[in-house]
């Protein structure tokens, strides 16, 4: 029996490339880093990665939402809101993409960048 510890899949990343890559696709690749890899920043970096899939899902789902009823709202009136909506929603996507980029630019710099709400779960979650 050999006494040698056995190293995870991912241990021949660096673990400024392996936090870079939790975020690259989304909440799966988190989620794989999550299980595989045992380093506290790989590991916050994956967590974070995962709740920033869930909270973009939800200010998407939020945003349709709101837009649908105000849409109702404002047709009853005779108000077309259709354009303030083609305007807002590639400006809501372009925030969470840029969010996804800085994210992945401190993790590549080895920094432990806490998102304002979702940082502090994932803390707590992972222990890191």
């Amino acid at each position: 029996m050999s006494s040698e510890p056995v190293s995870s899949p991912t241990s021949g990343l660096e673990s400024n490339v392996a936090g870079l890559l939790c975020y690259l696709f989304g909440w799966i690749s988190g989620l794989i880093f999550l299980l595989l890899d045992k380093r506290s920043l790989v590991r916050f970096h994956a967590a974070q990665s995962i709740g920033l899939c869930v909270g973009a899902g939800v200010i998407v789902i939020g945003f349709w939402i709101i837009t649908l009823i105000l849409g109702i709202i404002t047709a009853m009136m005779g108000f077309p809101f259709g354009l303030l909506t083609a305007l807002l929603f590639p400006l809501i996507m372009l925030g969470i993409f840029g969010a996804f980029i800085f994210c992945m630019f401190k993790a590549y710099k080895n920094e432990k960048f806490k998102l304002p709400v979702i940082g502090n779960i994932v803390e707590r979650m992972v222990g890191a």
